[in-house]
């Protein structure tokens, strides 16, 4: 679904955890079609049966996979929810310092991308402010992405990235079609998740961002908000409306 829109579902975790069906009818009379899951592994019929009712599609879902001791198990429950991409969330910091560590994690999940084609899945990583530091002159995710399979893909946090100091526009410039989902979000810049804002209301240059990877899943997502979440992402949702 090139250039379709989405919600990171850890944005309103705790409404998710207070009252899963509630949480997701929000999302729905928002006017979002499509969410990306977490935390659903251990709870594949009531994201299910919560879904349904509400009338949303989940076309990804963030589990760890690299550092997963049951891969099969997130892969089957990925596939059981009706997910195109099931995405590693996060390798720890210490596993980007070296090259050799970073392509020894790329071949990981291309061990991983292997598995999860016998079931209809695609895997895709997404990233921090970490992954984009340099190593030897190189944003360790471009390294980590010039290791990966054809098929693998990654989901660039693009907040990530500017608080990393790699512009994000570029970056997704110099990745290209490897690039198949975007987590967009709006702000400052900073490491203070709190001082987030929806899109158009920060310093990250959105519109840019979204000419950069035009066919690449809408993603938006805050990782905490100083205010009600659900008024934020209508008004993210609102500005992407608006930008198509």
């Amino acid at each position: 679904m090139p250039g379709a829109i989405s919600v990171q579902l850890y944005s309103i975790r705790d409404a998710m955890a207070e009252d899963m069906p509630a949480a997701l009818r929000r999302i729905a009379d928002l006017g979002f079609e499509n969410v990306e899951l977490f935390g659903y592994v251990d709870r594949v019929d009531a994201h299910r049966d919560a879904l349904a009712a509400a009338g949303l599609r989940a076309p990804s879902g963030h589990a760890r996979l690299v550092v997963s001791d049951d891969v099969p198990g997130v892969l089957d429950a990925s596939a059981a929810l009706g997910m195109t991409t099931v995405i590693d969330p996060s390798i720890p910091e210490e596993q980007w310092a070296t090259r050799e560590l970073i392509e020894a994690s790329a071949a990981r999940l291309n061990e991983i991308a292997k598995q999860a084609a016998d079931r209809g899945l695609e895997v895709g990583y997404h990233n921090h402010w970490w992954e984009v530091a340099s190593v030897g002159g190189t944003p360790g995710l471009e390294i980590f992405a010039a290791a990966l399979d054809d098929g693998v893909t990654l989901e660039v946090d693009t907040y990530w990235a500017e608080v990393g100091g790699v512009a994000a526009p570029d970056l997704l410039r110099r990745l290209g079609d490897k690039v198949t989902h975007i987590h967009v979000k709006d702000g400052p810049a900073t490491r203070d998740t709190k001082a987030q804002l929806p899109a158009g209301q920060g310093v990250v240059p959105v519109a840019e961002i979204l000419a950069a990877a035009p066919d690449a899943l809408r993603v938006i997502e805050f990782d905490d908000f100083d205010g009600d979440v659900f008024d934020g992402l209508a008004q993210s949702l609102t500005w992407l409306k608006a930008q198509a």
